[in-house]
Order: C-alpha cells, then sequence, then structure tokens
C-alpha cells in the first residue's frame, strides 16, 4: 500500500504544479493589468516594483491553491482510467475508496496550510501593500513630463497643495531641455497667471522633491480677480521658477496603524468583532433605559432626586380595597446624559426627544450589526477557501473516474462549472451576509454546503462504476447529464412512476 500510496501523490505533484503556476500566472497577470495606472508614469526602481509583485502574489495564490486541487485531481484520475490502471487496481483487490484516501490526507494537509497562509501570511502581505500603494500615489510623476500635452504637476505647499499645468512641443530626456512651454498656474486666488517661453531647462533639486525650471525668452500673463477687466504682462529672458513639495522621489512614510477585515488576522477580526458587539449591547442597554424613563414621564412619575417616583394615590384608593403594588422609584442615575437633561421638560417632549433620539440609536445599533457581521464573514471565509482543497477532491476523482475519455477538454470544463459554482455562491453569501440577511458561517460555508454532499455522494458510487477504454467521454457526459434532468420530469408526468 505504501507504493501505491506513493505513486498516486507522484502522479498527482505533476498536474498540481503544473495547474498551479499556470492559473497563478494568468491571475497575477490580471492584478498586474489592474493596478497599471497606479504604476505607470511614476518613474518607480525596479525594487519597488518587485515588492509590488511579491505583496500582490499572495492574494493570488490564495485563490489558485484550491483551483489547482481539483485541476490536479480530474486530470490525474481521468489519466489513471483511461489507461485502465484504474481497473487494475480494484481488480487486484484494491478498494477504490483506498486508491481516494491519500489524496484526502493531502487534501486535508493543504486545508490546513491554506488556512494558516490566508491567516497569516495574506494579511500582513496586504497590510504592506496597501501601505505601498498609499506611498506610491503620493508621488508626482513631473519628471515624466510628455510632449506635446498639458501634464498636471501638483506641488506640496504650506498651505497645501498647488497645481500647475505645463505644456511644451519638445522635451529632450536626456538633457532636460524644453521648447515652446506654456505653464498655466491657476492655484493662486489673487490672479491667473499663464508663462509661456520659447525654451527652458529642467532640474531637481539634490534630494529629488523640488523642480526648477529656468525659462528664456518669454512673457507672463495675468488677469487679477479683484480688478474687472484688469490685465498685466511681462516680458523677460530669463526666469527662474520652482516648484516645490513635487515628491519626485518615492518617500516610505511610517507604516499606518490602520488595518481593513482583509489585513486581520482570525484573533483581531474575533477581537474587533466583539467590540462591536458589545458597544450594540451598550446602545441596546440605552434604549431600554429611555424607552423605560420615557414611558413613565408618559404616565405622570416625576423626576425626584436622582429618582423617578409614581404620582401620588388617588384619594380613597385605600378604603375601595385596591390591593396594588405600589412600584418602587425608578434611579435616573444609569440613564444617558440625554435622558438627564429632561428632567425638567414635560412628559410630550421628553417623549418626543426620546423617539428621535431611539431612531439615530436604531439606525447605529444597525451599523455596529453590520460592522460585526462584516469581520464574522472575514473569520469563516478563510476557513471555507481552506476546506474547499477537501471539497474539491471529491468532487474531482468520481467525476474524473466516470468520464475518463473527456481528456483535458473535460478537466478545463468540469473545473470552469465548479470554480463558478463556488465563487458565485461565495460572493453571493458575502454579500447577502454584509446587508444581514445571512448568518457569517451560513454564508461562507454555503459553497462547500452545496458541493459536498454531491461530492460524497459520487465518491460512495465509485465502487459500481465500470471504466473502460471505451465511453467514458463527451457523448457519455452529455447523456447522463440529459438523464438527470429528465429524471425528476418523468417522475413528474402524469403516469410515471412516483
Amino acid at each position: 500500500m505504501a507504493i501505491l500510496t506513493r505513486y498516486l501523490i507522484r502522479i498527482h505533484l505533476g498536474p498540481f504544479l503544473f495547474s498551479f503556476i499556470l492559473i497563478t500566472g494568468l491571475l497575477f497577470l490580471n492584478t498586474i493589468a489592474q493596478r497599471l495606472d497606479q504604476l505607470m508614469g511614476k518613474g518607480l526602481p525596479v525594487s519597488i516594483l518587485l515588492e509590488f509583485a511579491v505583496l500582490a502574489l499572495p492574494h493570488t495564490v490564495a485563490l489558485t491553491l484550491p483551483m489547482s486541487v481539483l485541476v490536479a485531481v480530474l486530470y490525474a484520475f481521468s489519466d489513471l482510467t483511461a489507461e485502465n490502471e484504474f481497473t487494475a487496481m480494484t481488480g487486484g483487490g484494491v478498494n477504490p475508496i483506498r486508491i481516494l484516501m491519500p489524496l484526502v490526507g493531502i487534501g486535508v494537509i493543504l486545508a490546513g496550510l491554506m488556512f494558516l497562509f490566508n491567516d497569516r501570511v495574506m494579511p500582513e502581505a496586504n497590510h504592506h501593500l496597501k501601505n505601498l500603494l498609499v506611498d506610491i500615489n503620493r508621488k508626482s510623476p513631473t519628471f515624466q513630463l510628455r510632449e506635446q500635452v498639458i501634464n498636471e504637476v501638483v506641488a506640496s505647499t504650506e498651505n497645501g497643495r498647488r497645481t500647475y499645468y505645463l505644456q511644451a512641443s519638445r522635451i529632450d530626456p536626456v538633457t532636460s531641455e524644453m521648447r515652446d512651454i506654456v505653464i498655466y498656474d491657476v492655484a493662486d486666488p489673487r490672479a491667473r497667471r499663464t508663462t509661456y517661453a520659447e525654451q527652458g531647462r529642467m532640474a531637481f533639486s539634490p534630494n529629488q522633491t523640488d523642480l526648477f525650471l529656468t525659462l528664456y525668452n518669454g512673457a507672463l500673463y495675468e488677469v487679477p480677480k479683484n480688478e474687472e477687466g484688469g490685465f498685466r504682462r511681462a516680458e523677460f529672458q530669463e526666469q527662474f521658477l520652482p516648484i516645490r513639495g513635487v515628491a519626485n522621489m518615492l518617500e516610505r512614510n511610517a507604516q499606518q496603524n490602520y488595518r481593513s477585515d482583509r489585513e486581520m488576522s482570525t484573533e483581531q477580526l474575533a477581537a474587533e468583532a466583539e467590540q462591536f458587539e458589545r458597544e450594540r449591547a451598550q446602545l441596546m442597554q440605552q434604549s431600554r433605559l429611555k424607552s423605560r424613563y420615557a414611558v413613565r414621564r408618559a404616565l405622570g412619575w416625576v423626576p425626584r432626586g436622582d429618582s423617578l417616583v409614581p404620582p401620588p394615590e388617588p384619594e380613597g384608593a385605600e378604603a375601595r380595597g385596591d390591593q396594588e403594588v405600589r412600584a418602587q422609584p425608578a434611579s435616573l442615575a444609569q440613564s444617558s446624559p440625554d435622558v438627564q437633561a429632561s428632567r425638567d421638560l414635560p412628559p410630550d417632549q421628553v417623549t418626543q426627544g426620546v423617539v428621535r433620539a431611539l431612531q439615530t440609536q436604531a439606525n447605529t445599533e444597525e451599523s455596529l450589526r453590520l460592522s460585526a457581521i462584516k469581520y464574522r464573514v472575514e473569520i469563516h471565509k478563510k476557513y471555507a477557501i481552506a476546506f474547499a482543497c477537501i471539497v474539491f477532491v471529491f468532487i474531482g476523482a468520481p467525476l474524473a473516474i466516470r468520464f475518463p475519455r473527456g481528456g483535458v477538454g473535460m478537466v478545463i470544463t468540469v473545473s470552469v462549472v465548479v470554480f463558478a459554482l463556488f465563487w458565485v455562491f461565495l460572493i453571493g453569501g458575502e454579500t447577502l451576509a454584509d446587508r444581514g440577511y445571512l448568518g457569517p458561517a451560513l454564508s461562507m460555508w454555503l459553497p462547500n454546503l452545496v458541493l459536498l454532499p454531491p461530492g460524497l455522494y459520487l465518491t460512495s458510487r465509485i465502487p459500481r462504476q465500470v471504466a473502460t477504454a471505451r465511453g467514458g467521454g463527451w457523448a457519455d457526459l452529455w447523456a447522463s447529464l440529459r438523464s438527470l434532468v429528465a429524471r425528476p420530469v418523468k417522475t413528474l408526468a402524469p403516469g410515471g412512476r412516483a
């Protein structure tokens, strides 16, 4: 059995590595393409680009590793069955379920590693990637000015950001010389300035944070905003224009401490969720106190010291034999400040104020509830995606044994269908949970709950399946699908067997 186990693992290793590298590469290229607008034109060094690639990779791996398990199982078992090796093993007395057990064990190991990866590696990578993108977005692409295009140059000043628009018909990237220059300065609140120059030269300060423009043979046009119809024109032979704080050099600022739900481990997510739940419980307690206070004021209870006391009993109540128990005074010390401040108001104004306060608190309570659910969802997502490594083994193996002649086309088709079902249920469940329609656990485990029972059912039928070199291809697959769809229709039709 040890030889058989090693053989089964070996025939799955090649397809797993091939599919993992291929799928990861495709999704990684898609991730890079989505970020090109934040990376291009910034003059970033190669080290920063490599850092971005390394930090963006874990998110892609979290998606592709479970997919690769399914592809490997489908390919290896279909090839094993098509070559009659599976038939030879079962004919030699090996239980078909026993053949699947090594793959289930590998799936369990990969699920554990996947969870640790999602819980420890990916949150830190996402956090550092976010900080890197923030630093990159602060970097201005001033030295990448383009010819015959109006380039936006943003400068940082003590009073905020100042924007210039620069256009040049010719920019020499070697000598930094420019020709036919137009500079629009629209940031000055006192005037609009436009500078024209026949030629100029561009240079940076030694620390690469300030841009210096030396302009030759030009004119400055200024339109004051406080003078109606005012206009000024000044010619120059040479003018020096400093633009400070363009941040041409990438500055790595202090790392931000704030983390989103995608940047937290399960312990951090649980702590955040518990914090929101505690705040919601406190608000609900305040709402109960306010409601009780408003009802008692409406019934005639009056403030006395730090308590609310019931109204005096009507005269003759004892003579009539009333056995009502006199209510105990209600303390105001635990009430919220706005309740205590309304103690001198008439009961109707107190009721109106409490109703408005309760409406506001109800919205806040709902927001806190959804925030707690959001963090709980992320916890269950880490477990559910990792557990998919096991589910895909139970789905892929029996399908590959039943339809071994489908080839690579069958592997790709079944993989795409299963992936689509899994991610549709996962994303749909997350959306429903974030809106409060589903619980966090059910929403994230829904894909596994949908796929695991069919997988276990198909796995239990492996000993009954007969696979030969003939059949088990596309025609057989379509026939099985038609039979599966037609069976309930025939059962429900008049005269059909129940």
